[in-house]
């Protein structure tokens, strides 16, 4: 009978061969082998190896400061490609993670591939498939008729070519063997099998040990603890030992950023309403209020970090809680998804999918809507939420950004008109701008395509824009504005803050202004169409 190897991290290092390809499973903090990174970035600080290693992270490994995760592999020498879902960011006040430095440097060669296409290809490697031919990107960043997923001058190579096949155009992207693949658990027993009684999502951790141990490689699994064989309950069991190499056993690991351990983020008991913090008064709030009234009953939405994912705790405080089903990337489905640094994770959840099924489901647009974030919009109705030149450390990447949004029916995109400086006063159900943000957010031209507006008429995606003065749609003329915040001129403060030429409504109307007071909204949220959801046709969305 197998039995898997304890090992101590100081010996983890000795484990990894040069030039290997190691598949990192992670979400920012959550699930985030951290100390098995430190130890392989102290080995090779005392003893130069491993080198010259090709990582993969379908979502970032590592806090959004990046003092853990992949900064403890970002040294010259040690990393020569990284291939990357999201990437830490932090706060512009900050130096940026090391990571960041070397990409901006040229010293790595970097990619950035939408979580769920990486996912899934550490499913086609595993199965010895050649790659995945996918809609999913098509006119985005990942296309390779714009960057082909390269994040620097460094990433020369074609990771993304244009397939015709069946009368329609593709992405192709290859399958990359796996040589090693390091995963977090909770328990490993004697065998090795692992269980995640203490995780707050199972994001990879079978897919990429299975895409390793198939490819003849590695597994490691950086555990709390070691049971006697057999102690674990069967169906707590996430990865077999038959597939698991090496435990490494670390008591103290974080359940995820700035958490040691909270059990409502594992689904160990539940948290009661008053647990959860009242989003302050102020813009985010109005912004975020507003795109709850994009809601209908019983829908199934998708929340990405940012202002959107506020819009949970706006139906906290209306008394609508359980009136949506909340769905993240990371795979909790249902409760009430966490805030901030901790975003990822959700409390009292319905149920935990591993990442690459809720992928799946997000690809396949099996779900009503999705409340998303931006950085830019152009003239075209293209949305950057993944690099800005002047700033690359705040962004941290696509994420499963064009996973979810490449054929999802109604989306609503949210953020302040301009940024950087922007003062705002509310008072008495009025919006008045004090000072004018020094950087505009609608724009002639995004610098980086995450969301592909030309792709969204062709396919008759309902496309939403909500901000703190305005709201816009994805008409087929163009961005067209459809409400203004009372107390805003339309000339001054919107079409003159704008680069590019906004269309206005001529049914224009004024956004609710319940949503520029403080108290209650008195929120209802109407009954979904009776129409069913939407099929595909000819990699259309069309309604049934």
């Amino acid at each position: 009978m197998q039995r898997t190897r304890v090992v101590a991290l100081a010996d983890v290092g000795s484990l990894i061969p040069n030039a290997a390809v190691v598949s990192v499973c992670s979400s920012s903090g959550l699930g985030c082998p951290d100390a098995v990174l430190e130890a392989i970035g102290q080995h090779f600080v005392t003893t130069g190896h491993p080198r010259d290693l090709t990582t993969l992270h379908p979502i970032a490994a590592g806090d959004m400061y990046g003092i853990a995760g992949v900064d403890h592999l970002a040294r010259r020498g040690l990393l020569r490609r990284i291939i990357a879902g999201s990437y830490p960011s932090g706060p512009s006040s900050l130096p940026p993670p090391r990571i960041w430095q070397l990409i901006d440097a040229d010293e790595v060669e970097a990619y950035n591939i939408p979580s769920g296409i990486l996912f899934h290809l550490h499913r086609e490697a595993a199965a010895g498939r050649p790659g995945i031919l996918t809609h999913i990107g098509l006119d985005t960043f990942l296309d390779p008729r714009r960057q082909g997923g390269r994040m620097n001058a460094a990433a020369r190579d074609d990771l993304v070519s244009l397939a015709e096949f069946d009368g329609q155009q593709w992405l192709y992207l290859r399958s990359i063997p796996v040589d090693v693949a390091i995963i977090r658990g909770t328990t490993a027993d004697a065998l090795g099998n692992v269980s995640m009684e203490h995780e707050g999502a199972y994001l990879g951790v079978y897919d990429q040990a299975l895409a390793a141990h198939n490819n003849g490689g590695i597994v490691i699994a950086q555990v709390e603890r070691v049971a006697a064989a057999g102690s674990l309950p069967l169906q707590s069991v996430r990865v077999p030992g038959v597939l698991v190499d090496y435990v490494v056993v670390v008591p103290d690991q974080m359940q995820t950023t700035q958490t040691l351990y909270d059990p409502a983020i594992s689904g160990e008991l539940r948290h009661p309403q008053s647990a959860f913090e009242p989003v302050d008064w102020g813009v985010e709030k109005i912004i975020a209020r507003r795109a709850a009234l994009e809601l209908h009953q019983d829908d199934a939405v998708n929340l990405g970090f940012g202002i959107s994912a506020l819009v949970p705790r706006i139906l906290l405080e209306e008394g609508l809680d359980g009136a949506v089903t909340w769905v993240i990337e990371q795979g909790a489905v249902g409760g009430v998804p966490l805030l901030g640094f901790q975003f990822g994770c959700a409390a009292n959840a319905q149920a935990i999918v591993p990442s690459p099924d809720q992928f799946t489901y997000f690809q396949g647009a099996g779900f009503d809507r999705s409340l998303l974030s931006f950085l830019q919009v152009d003239r075209f109705g293209n949305v950057n939420v993944s690099r800005l030149a002047a700033r690359p450390h705040v962004t941290a990447g696509v994420g499963g950004f064009v996973d979810i949004t490449a054929n999802a029916r109604h989306l609503v995109f949210s953020g302040t008109f301009t940024t950087g400086g922007l003062e705002l006063a509310i008072e008495d159900g009025e919006l008045r701008i004090l000072k004018e943000g020094r950087a505009r957010k609608f724009v002639t031209d995004v610098e980086h395509v995450t969301f592909s507006g030309r792709r969204a008429r062709e396919l008759g995606q309902d496309v939403v824009y909500v901000t703190e003065r305005c709201v816009l749609r994805l008409e087929p003329e163009g961005l067209t504005v459809v409400e203004v915040a009372p107390g805003v001129d339309l000339e001054r403060d919107v079409l003159g803050q704008a680069e590019v030429t906004l269309r206005v409504s001529p049914e224009l109307r004024s956004m609710d202004p319940r949503l520029f007071r403080p108290a209650r909204l008195g929120l209802h949220l109407d009954a979904a169409s009776a129409t069913p959801r939407a099929q595909r046709s000819n990699g259309k969305v069309a309604a049934a």
